[in-house]
């Protein structure tokens, strides 16, 4: 399975594997492949995957494909993986030293670099060597196939460009297998709304690093409450990408629609599994973190409504007051009178 096709433009020193040369940027296009292979050509495996005790040693084949026009001359090595934060799989830029499985792979040095004709196809050998004291669990890494040229910059000046194309390697070494995931780094913001009979938006980001000895996978649930459970939402997100052993990415969940209940409690559990065999439940890594959620337009309805009342009844009193004076001052003028008329003679 082809695992990338970049270039990787670098400072002229440093770029490319050690003992690569650079060669002049091709005037026609360069298209190569490289796939899990036998003696006889491709066997249709998506990756090399392997299963092996400590000290176990087995030679194996890559299929390295020309699809170009013209010759062309490559690098063939092996390199250790990592996951990216965005949960990609990659590789160890060329420059630096695997010390995991890309470690344990080797080639005959015949192949270290060669010249495929055009349209043509090299099965090649390789050694992988398991060290005695290699620990249980899964080892990622990938077989890459990279030509190094040189380009031209806007300044008049040069580069080296290392374009690599690989497949990936999964080996899993013999022993207790330890599925364990991690919950880091926890942020959750409240964004309330105008709105007062709408909910706000409540977004979680975590990091969750994979502190086992197997790939990992998972699919998060975050569960979003308020006092006592009330309101209690459920937010799903996509499901985590495979994470390899001391890997970490970086997981966002967003909710829409929570009710602004003063204090809320964010739950997360990324639900993770083993990705081989698949489907396969690690231990949970459950983390709750809390936020504020101030209900202020729900607020400044409640203080309206007070108001308005308090308005109407200060309204009504002031009323009450003024219609009560009125009687007291008739009921006196007519007293008045009464008097006036019982004193004529």
């Amino acid at each position: 399975m082809r695992l990338l096709a970049t270039a990787v433009v670098a400072a002229l020193a440093g770029s490319l594997p050690v003992g690569a040369a650079a060669q002049a940027e091709p005037t026609t296009p360069q298209t190569w492949g490289i796939a899990p292979s036998t003696r006889s050509g491709p066997d249709g495996r998506p990756a090399f995957t392997y299963k092996l005790d400590p000290g176990a040693t087995l030679t194996d084949y890559a299929a390295v494909s020309n699809y170009s026009a013209a010759p062309i001359t490559l690098d063939l090595y092996a390199s250790d993986a990592f996951t990216t934060e965005q949960g990609g799989f990659d590789l160890l830029p060329a420059a630096r030293e695997p010390t995991g499985v890309g470690s344990w792979v080797s080639f005959d040095s015949r192949f270290a670099r060669l010249t495929i004709p055009s349209k043509s196809r090299m099965d090649v050998p390789f050694r992988l060597s398991v060290p005695k004291n290699a620990t249980p669990g899964d080892h990622a890494g990938g077989i890459v196939a990279a030509v190094a040229t040189t380009a031209a910059t806007a300044e008049g000046g040069q580069v080296k460009v290392d374009r690599r194309v690989g497949t990936r390697v999964y080996l899993r070494v013999t022993g207790e297998v330890r599925p364990a995931l991690e919950v880091e780094r926890v942020a959750a913001r409240w964004t309330g709304t105008v709105d007062p009979i709408g909910g706000g938006v409540v977004t979680a980001t975590y990091r969750i690093r994979n502190t086992g000895n197997v790939r990992l996978t998972g699919q998060p649930v975050t569960t979003i409450a308020g006092p006592f459970g009330v309101g209690r939402r459920v937010a799903r997100t996509d499901p985590v990408p495979e994470i390899l052993p001391g890997g970490e990415v970086l997981t966002t969940v967003r909710a829409d629609g929570v009710l602004p209940l003063i204090r809320l409690t964010v739950e997360f559990d990324p639900a993770p599994a083993i990705v081989d065999p698949p489907g396969t439940a690690a231990p949970t890594a459950t983390t709750t973190t809390s936020l504020w959620a101030p209900p202020w337009p729900q607020i400044a309805v409640l203080l309206l409504v007070a108001g308005m009342g308090w308005f109407v009844w200060w309204r009504r009193r002031v009323r009450r007051r003024a219609l009560a004076a009125a009687r007291d001052a008739g009921r006196a003028e007519a007293l008045s009178a009464t008097s006036m008329g019982g004193t004529k003679s």
